[in-house]
């Protein structure tokens, strides 16, 4: 299953809306309305991509809102090795991710932002029932404003279960650190705890997935929010 934050390494395709809502100091609330997720499709055997949708964002303080959209993003996807539960039950998967500069003047980046990541996976047990690691590791490049931005490097895993044919509880973790802009050197750990259901049958081949996880950033010494909730309604087809 895919995982709440963990872009996960397996091709697929469906269509997926997220709603992330982060509480920081000072009584201020970040929504982003959407996630950013989107499209996902499989161009040919071993490639998938993603048309990002860019998430509505409403920044909340005690006296003041300001809205906005976030960047437009694209992600390639393509795999190198992959096997079923009976020759190894494991994926390797390259992925290439671009945000381009497109959203409202408060919550764009201003410049283009490429993401080269590698992404892994390995499954035990069956595919009624068993566990599971994804991980994925990678580096983001700004076009510019390199005094602002840096270049973060993000590495998130998720540790997943599967049992009673729906129910997918999780544990994700997600180390980022900065190097160069205005958090160089600081580093952040968020932990999500969460449960995804899925893959509910609907019609023909389409399948509803729905998933909510609470996160927290409060286990490392800096963090840019304190805890947070994140939703996910996925089709897949």
């Amino acid at each position: 299953m895919t995982p709440l934050v963990t872009v996960s390494p397996r091709l697929k395709e469906q269509y997926r809306y997220d709603e992330i809502v982060q509480n920081k100091a000072g009584g201020t609330t970040l929504t982003n309305n959407g996630g950013g997720k989107g499209l996902e499709f499989i161009t040919s055997e071993n490639v998938a991509v993603t048309i990002g949708q860019p998430g509505y964002m409403s920044n909340q303080t005690p006296k003041t809102t300001t809205s906005g959209w976030a960047d437009e993003s694209f992600l390639m996807k393509y795999r190198f090795l992959s096997a079923n539960e009976e020759h190894g039950n494991y994926i390797v998967t390259g992925f290439m991710g671009v945000s381009l500069p497109t959203g409202s003047p408060v919550f764009t980046q201003n410049h283009t932002v490429t993401t080269p990541t590698l992404a892994v996976g390995k499954g035990w047990g069956t595919r009624d029932q068993g566990v599971n690691i994804q991980s994925t590791y990678g580096k983001s490049f700004s076009s510019g404003n390199q005094n602002i931005l840096g270049d973060p490097t993000v590495w998130n895993t998720s540790f997943q279960g599967h049992f009673s044919n729906y129910f997918w509880p999780e544990i994700e973790t997600s180390l980022t650190r900065w190097e160069g802009g205005i958090f160089s050197g600081k580093d952040q750990l968020i932990v999500t705890y969460g449960i995804i259901f899925g893959r509910i049958p609907l019609e023909g081949r389409t399948r509803l997935t729905l998933g909510v996880g609470y996160q927290t950033a409060n286990m490392s010494e800096f963090s840019t929010f304190g805890s947070g909730w994140v939703t996910s309604t996925r089709l897949a087809f």
